[in-house]
């Protein structure tokens, strides 16, 4: 049985400028739709990515700011941190792990990101 993880909520104060930070990073926003004055919905999706992030209002009851450490994979962590700081993203990085090199940023509202270049394998003996 497969299963995919293919949305996550971001819970945020105000979605506007949620969506406009998102935009900035690179994300596409795919949707956004106003149900109902209590529910809007804002799908955006990371350049290459198969999960997407959803803000919005009326979607979760998690608080602001409350998720920590949400994590993608990158190619190169030095190319993505000079990319986002170009963007006008305050990132900081590069932090070097043995388990990969990290780039890390958090949204307006203080959800924070870390994105993982992955070692390589092929050169550890």
């Amino acid at each position: 049985m497969d299963m995919k993880l293919e949305l996550v909520m971001v819970p945020v104060t105000d979605v506007d400028r949620a969506k406009e930070f998102y935009v900035k990073v690179g994300f596409v926003a795919d949707h956004d739709q106003t149900v109902s004055e209590e529910i809007r919905f804002v799908q955006l999706t990371p350049p290459g990515s198969g999960c997407s992030i959803a803000i919005g209002r009326g979607l979760t009851e998690m608080a602001p700011g409350s998720l920590d450490n949400l994590q993608m994979v990158i190619a190169d962590a030095d190319a993505t941190l000079a990319d986002l700081r170009s963007r006008g993203v305050e990132a900081e990085g590069v932090d070097e792990q043995a388990w990969g090199r990290f780039v890390s940023f958090a949204d307006p509202d203080g959800n924070r990101w870390a994105l993982q270049e992955l070692p390589d394998y092929s050169k550890q003996g």
